[in-house]
């Protein structure tokens, strides 16, 4: 019925003979009830939606005869107050509305309108904007006019890119869409500078990566890093085909000063490229696990590369020529030395360096990190820890006898960080207790599977005090004794490092 009271509603005013009720629809509606006495009665109703709800007992009222007109009418007039009331909220809430459309258009002004030209915006602004937004949202943005798109292109976007490499089938990593791939190397090839592939397991994807390395003829790259996110798939391509692509990078980048080849088929006549074309500007060479590379091919590096201030490579290339090389007057001061003690074979046996070449790397870089991970089985350990080396970051990956740590604390003054994956069943109490005494630097220690009283790992770390900033011991490790339990243990130790803290808890799956 719209805006209409309902008829039934109404026949209870069948005594207000000749009452005309006027409802406003759009156009004039009436009521015409008859003629009475009151004729000429009109009552005005405000043009909102209401219905006249019916109560219990209505139809009763309605149909008695003996209720007055008078009492009829003032159940009408009772309803128009309601409805004035409410036709005022909706009123108000209709101007709260309008002020706060108004407000929003005061705030969200609309540039164009003062004459304001988004396609001059300047190319430094644009430049400095499109840097913070990824890769597919300066896509979208290119669309905008022809000066975004034109920006979109600016060389400075295109010096560092990160090629993902992978096969959908065999891999949760997000690929690098191959026609952008092509766009890059058409368009943007000259431009690149900081470049990195990161690959799956798969030998398509290392192709893939070979293949786009052989098409940077055109740029000169000043880091170049290729990165097996899982077993190194470079290893499994041809030799030949690796070495060529890389080749062709080492040729046309000229101030090359970062390479990350771990896991690669690099030898030492593809590392002569690179010193002949790269030799005054490589500060930083990560080649672990390159077994074509031989100790000579390694010295060449050190030997023509004096201003290498980072190097990373397995033990078997590590040799008293190559830290003497390292030592030279005309070489830098190296920052940073890792070396990956891997065993290949069990029984495996590995040379020794002197005391005395460690002795001249100390001299003439003495704050160099010499960082250890040795991967090895307990007998495999008889060459090191006899005499004293600089080792400053120690990893056991492996169990490791009782007898080898108690030797580390010994021969490694310079230690900071110690890391025990496994030991086995017997107590560390005292070889811990002389690490604390003589490794007056160390201020990192992790404890895996291993066996150390609470009196013990009390006592060293109430002699290593607040210099520990970390200290990751598992719950099983800790043995209670006469002295401290589980419960007590933690209060001790946090009185010592002047913090608080708790023994890690093996996670329940």
């Amino acid at each position: 019925m719209g805006n209409l009271i309902e008829l039934k509603d109404l026949v209870c005013l069948n005594n207000a003979r000749g009452t005309r009720i006027d409802v406003p629809t759009g156009k004039e509606s009436a009521l015409d009830l008859g003629s009475s006495a009151m004729a000429g009665i009109s009552i005005q109703l405000p043009s909102v939606n209401i219905r006249m709800k019916r109560v219990k007992g209505d139809e009763d009222a309605c149909s008695s005869s003996s209720e007055g007109p008078t009492e009829s009418c003032k159940k009408v007039r009772k309803l128009q107050p309601n409805k004035e009331k409410h036709q005022q909220e909706e009123e108000e809430e209709e101007e709260e509305e309008e002020e706060e459309e108004e407000e929003e258009e005061e705030t969200d002004v609309d540039l164009s309108e003062f004459g304001f030209d988004w396609a001059l915006l300047p190319q430094e602004i644009l430049l400095n904007i499109f840097q913070f937004l990824p890769l597919l949202d300066r896509a979208y943005a290119s669309q905008v006019c022809r000066g975004w798109n034109q920006a979109f292109h600016m060389p400075e976007l295109w010096r560092c890119f990160e090629f993902e490499l992978n096969q959908p089938a065999s891999s949760y990593l997000k690929a690098t869409h191959p026609d952008l791939i092509k766009q890059i190397i058409k368009r943007h090839s000259n431009h690149l500078q900081y470049v990195s592939f990161k690959v799956d397991s798969s030998t398509e994807s290392a192709e893939a990566a070979c293949d786009i390395l052989s098409q940077l003829v055109n740029c000169s790259l000043k880091t170049l890093g290729l990165i097996s996110t899982a077993r190194p798939s470079f290893m499994e391509l041809p030799k030949s085909h690796f070495i060529s692509a890389l080749t062709v990078v080492f040729v046309n980048s000229k101030s090359l000063s970062s390479l990350k080849i771990d896991d690669t088929p690099v030898d030492d006549p593809s590392l002569k490229v690179l010193v002949a074309n790269n030799s005054d500007t490589l500060r930083l060479l990560k080649m672990s696990s390159c077994p074509h590379v031989s100790p000579a091919g390694i010295l060449c590096v050190a030997d023509q590369c004096h201003g290498l201030r980072e190097l990373a490579l397995n033990y078997h290339l590590l040799s008293d020529e190559l830290l003497l090389a390292l030592s030279s007057e005309k070489h830098v001061h190296l920052e940073h030395l890792r070396i990956d003690v891997v065993s290949e074979n069990p029984g495996q046996h590995f040379h020794t360096i002197k005391k005395s070449s460690w002795d001249a790397m100390v001299r003439h870089s003495p704050k160099f990190n010499l960082v250890m991970y040795f991967f090895l089985y307990e007998d495999e350990f008889g060459p090191f820890f006899k005499e004293e080396a600089p080792i400053t970051h120690l990893y056991f990956g492996r169990s490791v006898s009782k007898d080898v740590l108690g030797r580390v604390g010994l021969h490694c003054p310079r230690l900071v960080e110690l890391v025990v994956c496994a030991n086995g069943l017997r107590p560390l109490d005292e070889e811990l207790i002389r690490i604390a005494k003589r490794c007056t630097q160390l201020s990192a220690i992790g404890l895996g599977e291993c066996e150390v009283s609470c009196s013990a790992f009390v006592e060293f770390v109430k002699m290593c005090g607040r210099r520990l900033s970390q200290l990751s011991i598992m719950e099983e490790v800790l043995i209670p004794d006469h002295k401290y339990n589980l419960d007590e243990i933690h209060w001790e130790v946090s009185k010592h490092l002047g913090r608080v803290w708790f023994p890690d808890m093996m996670p329940t799956w």
